[in-house]
């Protein structure tokens, strides 16, 4: 029992997009098999655009052009997650959660609140009071959201997760209609306190929060990340 109530975070740091997505693959099978623990990956992406399910299929809330896009060196990538489009860059902090819901929250709804609580408590810890706006998800001050929420769940195990602007250079959200909504921009915490944020900090903070809400204890025991999946290449340490 008392490791059901743990779980291990990892801070990978720079990490490319389509490795963070297969990586997440190999996880979620491990954590299914009951191989791993709970885990909870925290990274950052360089530029890139992604489109979850329920933007792939029309790239209407893109701004610009494809050759736009990769002339700014933004990649565009059709993402295995709920949601619309949205960015991720440099001084966002990304988490995907490897979760076994099982037995007792096993609620998609209950979830998603949970990490908002997670990131509006996070928020909080460096002064910025967030507001949950009714029918969209994520974590908001004013019209403008702080905080991006996108997961999968596969049989109850989590993948994908939150992205959490601090120190992200906003300017990049203009290539995008964020959450598909006229009339809703994007913040950081670096802008809403007028000071610079320290990624790592911040990555304190998200994680105690994490263990609190979710009321597990948050351990970092460097074992390997993989282990079936080790000979795709995926084994991290």
């Amino acid at each position: 029992m008392e490791s059901q109530l743990c779980l291990d975070v990892r801070r990978l740091g720079w990490m490319p997009y389509a490795e963070a997505v297969q990586l997440q693959q190999v996880l979620v099978a491990d954590r299914r098999a009951g191989n791993i623990p709970d885990l909870l990956l925290l990274m950052q992406h360089s530029h890139i655009v992604t489109l979850g399910v329920s933007g792939r299929h029309s790239l209407s809330n893109l701004r610009v052009s494809r050759s736009v896009l990769e002339a700014m060196g933004v990649e565009l990538y059709d993402a295995p997650r709920g949601g619309d489009i949205t960015y991720h860059g440099p001084g966002q902090l990304v988490g995907y959660p490897i979760l076994d819901l099982r037995p007792d929250r096993c609620d998609v709804h209950r979830y998603v609140r949970d990490l908002e609580t997670v990131l509006m408590r996070t928020a909080l810890a460096f002064g910025v009071r967030t507001a949950r706006v009714p029918g969209l998800t994520g974590v908001w001050v004013g019209d403008d959201k702080l905080a991006a929420i996108g997961v999968r769940l596969s049989r109850w195990v989590t993948s994908h997760g939150f992205a959490l602007n601090v120190e992200t250079d906003l300017s990049y959200f203009d290539l995008i209609r964020p959450c598909g909504i006229e009339g809703r921009g994007a913040t950081s915490l670096a802008r809403l306190t007028g000071a610079p944020v320290s990624l790592p900090a911040v990555e304190d903070v998200l994680a105690k929060e994490f263990g609190a809400v979710f009321g597990r204890v948050m351990t970092c025991t460097g074992r390997p990340l993989v282990t079936g999946g080790a000979q795709n290449g995926l084994r991290r340490e």
